[in-house]
């Protein structure tokens, strides 16, 4: 974990760094649970695919692994802080030496799907690509400049598939490049191994390779 400058203080967050020279940078959002050992994982596998990966640790050191507990934090968060952490995690990963100076990709979990959507309008000119696992926000996407990947579960109480298309054409419809995949048989948190109820093998698999290809297609 590292220390990354936030206005005049500072937050923490997972930073995964490849070897070799200037690398595309790509910015990690959690899902309700926290910054737990998953996606701190998941950034090292983006390192070892050729990124740089930084994860903000949005809830400060803090991680719960059961619904009513990752409702209770997510529920006291409060967005003008989350932004600025946010927009200073952009920041960090832009200026960090084992990156180059183009456009960031962000890949968003659920509620980290959300912000990941949020900054492709915010930081419009820093987000090329943003890959989103079982989340969407309702918003205008035309300022975005970035291009849409999205993994969906066929079968999800959080996010329905009217939603997901309803996502979709706002992002056509503001003529940004979107592309989403509904997995059969799958429920929310299908990507996540230590999620045993939803995780589907198969589907994370097919979804890993998918949001590799399109990170190095959009940021290279």
């Amino acid at each position: 974990m590292i220390d990354f400058p936030v206005g005049r203080g500072h937050a923490r967050g997972y930073l995964a760094v490849p070897e070799g020279g200037d690398v595309p940078g790509v910015l990690v959002l959690h899902a309700w649970w926290g910054l737990n050992h998953f996606f701190k994982r998941f950034c090292d596998r983006l390192a070892d695919s050729g990124f740089v990966a930084f994860a903000p640790d949005l809830y400060h050191g803090r991680v719960v692994s059961t619904v009513s507990g990752a409702n209770r934090l997510s529920s006291r968060l409060k967005w003008a802080l989350v932004e600025k952490e946010l927009s200073g995690a952009v920041n960090y990963l832009r200026t960090t030496v084992a990156t180059n100076e183009d456009q960031i990709g962000v890949v968003g979990f659920s509620m980290g799907a959300n912000f990941g959507l949020r900054l492709s309008t915010s930081r419009s000119h820093d987000v090329a690509a943003v890959v989103a696992f079982y989340g969407t926000r309702n918003a205008n996407y035309s300022r975005s400049k970035a291009a849409f990947l999205g993994h969906f579960a066929e079968n999800d109480e959080w996010e329905s598939l009217g939603q997901v298309q309803k996502l979709e054409k706002a992002i056509r419809s503001a003529g940004r490049e979107v592309t989403f995949h509904v997995y059969p048989n799958t429920k929310h948190w299908f990507f996540e191994k230590n999620r045993p109820n939803a995780y589907n093998a198969r589907a994370a698999e097919l979804a890993w390779q998918r949001t590799v290809r399109f990170l190095h297609s959009h940021l290279e």
